[in-house]
C-alpha cells in the first residue's frame, strides 16, 4: 500500500511541472547517458510522463531536444557563474573563485560534462544553432578582461594577456579532468576521482594559473623583499 501511495504522490508532484520542464530534465538525463544517436526520444517521453506527439509538439524533433537539452545544462551553469559577482573582488581572489567554481561544479554535475563531450562529437553544430549560448559566453570573457585588467593595474598581473585564450586555458585545465577522469584513474592507476585527489588537484589547477598570469615585477618585488630578509649584514670589523 506504501508503494502505491508512493507512487500516487510522485504522479501529483509530477504533473504539477510544466511539461516542456519535464521534457527537458527527462532529456539532459537520456543524452548524457546515451548521447544524441543512442538516446530513444520513447524513452524521454516515457520518463516525462507523456506520449512522443506531445513531445514533438512542445519542442520538435529529436535534434530540436538534443538542443534543448544543451542549453539548459549550458545556461545553468552559465547562471551560476555570473552569479559569482567577481568584478569587485581583490583579482587574486577573483581568479581563484572562478576556478573553484568551475572545477567544483563540473565534479558535481557529470551530465552537463558528458552532454559537452558529446556534442564536440557532432563538431558543435547543434550549439552554433542556438540563439542564446554564443552571448552567455560573450560576456564572461568580457567579465574576465575586467578581473585581468584590473590585476595589471596593481601589478600583480602581467601585461599582453589574452583574456580569450585565459579562458579557454582556465576551462581546459577543469574539463579535462573530468572529461577523461575515468581513462587516467585507470592509466595511472591512481582514483582521481577521491575526495582528496580533487582537492588536491584543485590546489595544484590554482597554483598553476596564478603562475601563468603573476606579472615578473611582482615576482622579482617578492624575491627583493626575501633576499633582503635573508642577507647576512655586513661584519663591523
Amino acid at each position: 500500500m506504501a508503494t502505491v501511495k508512493a507512487k500516487q504522490a510522485r504522479r501529483r508532484q509530477s504533473s504539477d511541472v510544466p511539461t516542456k520542464e519535464r521534457i527537458v530534465v527527462a532529456a539532459v538525463r537520456e543524452f548524457a547517458k546515451f548521447g544524441l544517436n543512442g538516446a530513444r526520444i520513447d524513452e524521454i517521453a516515457r520518463s516525462a510522463g507523456i506520449n512522443k506527439q506531445l513531445l514533438y509538439h512542445h519542442l520538435g524533433d529529436k535534434e530540436d531536444v538534443y538542443l534543448a537539452a544543451l542549453e539548459r545544462v549550458y545556461s545553468d551553469f552559465r547562471t551560476r557563474e555570473q552569479s559569482l559577482d567577481l568584478e569587485d573582488l581583490d583579482p587574486w581572489i577573483a581568479l581563484e573563485r572562478l576556478l573553484t567554481f568551475k572545477f567544483e561544479y563540473l565534479s558535481r554535475h557529470p551530465d552537463y560534462v558528458a552532454l559537452l563531450m558529446d556534442e564536440n562529437m557532432h563538431r558543435g553544430r547543434h550549439v552554433r544553432r542556438s540563439k542564446v549560448l554564443a552571448q552567455m559566453h560573450a560576456n564572461l570573457v568580457g567579465k574576465l578582461a575586467v578581473i585581468l585588467e584590473r590585476g595589471q593595474q596593481l601589478g600583480e598581473f602581467r601585461r599582453g594577456i589574452d583574456p580569450l585564450q585565459v579562458y579557454i586555458s582556465l576551462a581546459a585545465l577543469c574539463y579535462f579532468y573530468f572529461g577523461n577522469i575515468h581513462t587516467l584513474s585507470s592509466v595511472l592507476q591512481v582514483k582521481l576521482a577521491g575526495k582528496e585527489a580533487l582537492a588536491e588537484r584543485l590546489a595544484h589547477v590554482i597554483d598553476f594559473v596564478k603562475a601563468s598570469l603573476r606579472s615578473t615585477t611582482s615576482v622579482d618585488g617578492i624575491r627583493s623583499r626575501l633576499d633582503d630578509d635573508q642577507r647576512i649584514p655586513a661584519s663591523s670589523n
